[in-house]
């Protein structure tokens, strides 16, 4: 993993619920000796938007933007510094979710809190962008079994997955590494991690993908 030095000092992993973000994200921050920042869990509107509240949506979203501007906005990625930060999320992945879930009276609110506080928070030099079919997310969802998750729909997960694939369609803020994880599991079958890991020992530059073909991995779009 020398080579994985030579990578951009800000990596930021991004997909939808259960796709194994903060898995891979621990991993490559260990590897890297980087400090490792976690998209916060805790929200107490959370569960009440789950099930529907009126409201919550609102409330749970504008929680969300400002923690996560919070976390952003303290990263010390200075040119004297050489700190390296692995992230599992990007500060966009907000506004993804505040456009699925707000209403168009609220989304102008928001919209301008995110606008004031995007310009503040510093933009990954890569991001990964992990992808899986609803199918294989519900699996994990059942597997993972977390309280607060057990309220989600099978139509709302569907309707993310669709969110994060048009954006990182048009995404091109840093450079993108996307990678399919519905046949990877860099948990229980270590070959897998390892083949990501000689992937990422080079450097990524544009778009690029890592397909679970056996050993074959296609290359820049």
């Amino acid at each position: 993993m020398a080579k994985l030095f030579d990578l951009p000092r800000y990596i930021a992993i991004e997909g939808p619920i259960r796709v194994g973000k903060s898995t891979l994200s621990s991993i490559l921050a260990t590897r890297l000796n980087a400090q490792s920042l976690t998209d916060p869990e805790e929200n107490s509107f959370l569960r009440p938007f789950y099930e529907g509240e009126p409201g919550a949506a609102f409330q749970t979203q504008f929680a969300f933007l400002i923690r996560r501007f919070e976390q952003l906005r303290a990263l010390d990625l200075g040119a004297r510094s050489q700190k390296v930060v692995v992230s599992d999320f990007i500060f966009e992945k907000d506004k993804i979710f505040a456009c699925l879930n707000l209403n168009d009276q609220e989304l102008d609110t928001y919209n301008r809190y995110y606008n004031y506080f995007r310009e503040q928070v510093p933009t990954p030099d890569l991001v990964i962008y992990l992808q899986a079919t609803p199918e294989v997310l519900k699996k994990r969802l059942k597997r993972k079994n977390a309280p607060a998750e057990k309220a989600i729909s099978e139509e709302y997960l569907e309707e993310v997955v669709k969110a994060y694939e048009h954006f990182f369609f048009h995404y091109t803020s840093s450079d993108l590494l996307i990678v399919n994880t519905s046949e990877i599991d860099f948990v229980e079958r270590n070959e897998d991690l390892k083949e990501l890991l000689r992937k990422l020992s080079a450097p990524i530059k544009g778009t690029q993908y890592f397909l679970p073909l056996g050993n074959q991995e296609a290359a820049t779009a």
